[in-house]
């Protein structure tokens, strides 16, 4: 929908990096990229985004907003002990240039047996 969507907040801007609409999840999800690891603070402003885009964007048939903060590298137990699943934020990693193919094979190697955990725990 929008590529640095700009939000004025008391007199002071602030810039979401991509904003998307989910036909099928019918919200909107708001995208920020950042350089480096995860930072506690970007779980509020994330959740300043979200809160705006739901009193000011969101439609009364939509659900509320979903944020996915994007980081360059990752640290996982800053993420688990914020609980941001449960704030309708998720963060991911990204990758800055292509890995070799042991990378990939490693990831699916590891994919599969979390996979496979999940189901004998079912």
């Amino acid at each position: 929908m929008e590529r640095q969507k700009r939000f004025t907040i008391d007199g002071t801007d602030y810039y979401l990096d991509l904003l998307f609409y989910h036909r099928k999840l019918k919200c909107l999800i708001a995208i920020d990229l950042k350089l480096g690891k995860f930072k506690p603070q970007y779980k509020g402003q994330m959740e300043l985004y979200l809160k705006y885009l739901q009193k000011y964007d969101m439609q009364p048939d939509e659900n509320p907003p979903i944020g996915l903060l994007l980081c360059s590298e990752g640290n996982t137990e800053h993420i688990e002990l914020m609980m941001l699943n449960e704030d309708h934020i998720k963060v991911a990693q990204y990758l800055t240039c292509l890995p070799d193919k042991q990378w990939f094979i490693d990831k699916l190697n590891r994919s599969i047996l979390i996979a496979k955990e999940y189901n004998d725990n079912r």
